[in-house]
């Protein structure tokens, strides 16, 4: 139980790599809090649930402040979004609305949990970005901009609070087996994504929170300021 003791707060832990990064936290010891969008989600059994719209600006805001309230030794700031356009068609709207879930929303988040960990000596964060922040394709625009935007951010972050023993990264995952991934593409989509990965396979999951769990726990002391890519290579070939 190498997180006993510890609290944590995962973004968007009701489905997903969320869950499963809440789930690992909590199997290994820690109080894991998760968000969702609406008041009754469903949390991975054993943690606690807050509801917060991450769109809604001002919500956030009173969010943020009790986060702040609460104290957690680890914030884990995975909730985002996404929408495919061409680039001359993304409305403005839709852009500042993914750089509002996507950026905004962790920058408050990670400034409301860094006083009360250095208060108690350290902490961990960990952002959730996207091989999508280190690579790019058509129509990717308003989403690369935001997570190439959560890696910069972490990377200066990083650089702020190391000296506090606040050890802040981000984890980068590729193509992933997700039941929303699974319900948009369908079986040959799924098959057309493995083939595009050397391992010939797309990710679980699982592996990506194992990644989170580590970067999150005590075996971590030396890693910091880092976007560490998840991805069975697909982003090298």
């Amino acid at each position: 139980m190498p997180l006993a003791g510890r609290t944590a707060l995962v973004t968007g832990g009701t489905r997903g790599i969320g869950r499963a990064i809440a789930e690992r936290l909590a199997a290994d010891g820690a109080d894991v809090t998760v968000t969702g969008t609406k008041p009754g989600g469903t949390p991975p059994p054993g943690t606690a649930y807050l509801a917060c719209d991450f769109l809604d600006a001002a919500a956030t805001v009173v969010f943020a402040d009790d986060v702040a309230a609460q104290g957690f030794d680890i914030l884990v700031n995975n909730a985002g979004i996404n929408k495919i356009a061409p680039f001359a068609e993304i409305e403005p709207a839709d852009f500042a609305a993914i750089q509002q879930v996507n950026v905004t929303a962790p920058m408050m988040l990670c400034r409301a949990v860094i006083p009360g960990m250095r208060t108690r000596g350290g902490g961990r964060i960990v952002n959730i970005a996207s091989i999508w922040g280190a690579i790019s394709k058509a129509q990717r625009a308003s989403y690369s901009a935001s997570k190439f935007a959560i890696d910069g951010m972490t990377k200066a972050l990083a650089a702020e609070v190391a000296a506090d023993g606040i050890l802040a990264n981000c984890v980068a995952p590729g193509f992933i087996d997700t039941e929303m991934t699974r319900t948009v593409l369908g079986e040959q989509g799924m098959a057309d994504l493995a083939a595009q990965v050397p391992m010939k396979r797309v990710g679980k999951p699982k592996e990506i929170a194992a990644l989170v769990a580590w970067l999150a726990g005590p075996d971590n002391t030396y890693i910091s300021g880092q976007s560490i890519i998840i991805d069975g290579g697909f982003t090298n070939v």
